[in-house]
């Protein structure tokens, strides 16, 4: 698409179709290059479009991708919600969660930057628009997460949920190394063992995780929860 048709853009619906180019090229580069690796110019360049004129629909870069992690929780959402259908129990319910998410590799990228720079750089406004619709993920999940697993109420259900974007983020680029790592991990095999796979090891801090949160309750241990301080 070329810079020209882009400025001829007056009307509300080329206006969104501008937004839609900007997201989908933001998504495309961050899926190829690592979110980290993606600048707001080579976002415009993606498109034809002038780095200054991207203002007119995003104020920064971290507000596009604010936008593009609000459509990945949803989609995480849908995805959970109809494993969530057939769950058998605690196990199902684990393996909905991590199995989703490792399935996802760009929220994964962009759970692991969140706090430290994608909410840096962003309105209040933006902020406001993407921590609500997270805020709605995180509670409905579960919700339908305690449904599955008899031993969690929902409150430990949204605990449940938000433990596990909490643990994706952190795992996620520890699991996926720079080259200089995947190097050195290709050329020293007893290093290479201490990077834990991604799935193997979320699975099993989720399954660590909801296993303690009955025994949590049953022992007094009181408190806010996670769900209800960081969904992210």
């Amino acid at each position: 698409m070329t810079e020209k048709a882009f400025v001829r853009a007056r009307r509300p619906e080329h206006k969104r179709q501008r937004r839609e180019a900007l997201l989908a090229a933001a998504r495309e580069l961050a899926v190829t290059s690592g979110v980290r690796n993606v600048s707001l110019g080579g976002v415009a360049a993606a498109v034809g479009l002038a780095k200054s004129n991207v203002a007119r629909y995003f104020g920064t870069r971290e507000e596009i991708y604010l936008e593009i992690a609000t459509e990945e929780w949803r989609d995480w959402e849908a995805a959970v919600t109809e494993r969530l259908r057939d769950a058998a129990g605690p196990r199902d319910v684990v393996a909905a969660l991590a199995e989703t998410l490792a399935e996802r590799p760009l929220l994964c990228d962009m759970l692991g930057q969140m706090s430290t720079s994608l909410e840096h750089n962003v309105s209040v406004g933006s902020a406001r628009v993407f921590k609500r619709a997270v805020l709605g993920v995180v509670a409905r999940l579960g919700a339908r997460v305690a449904e599955a697993h008899p031993g969690l109420t929902e409150a430990e259900g949204v605990e449940l949920v938000a433990a596990g974007s909490v643990f994706a983020g952190a795992l996620y680029p520890v699991s996926n190394p720079p080259a200089a790592l995947a190097e050195l991990y290709r050329q020293d095999p007893d290093i290479a063992a201490a990077c834990p796979p991604f799935l193997p090891t979320l699975t099993r801090t989720l399954a660590a995780f909801a296993a303690g949160l009955p025994l949590m309750r049953e022992g007094g241990y009181g408190g806010p929860s996670l769900g209800a301080t960081h969904p992210l």
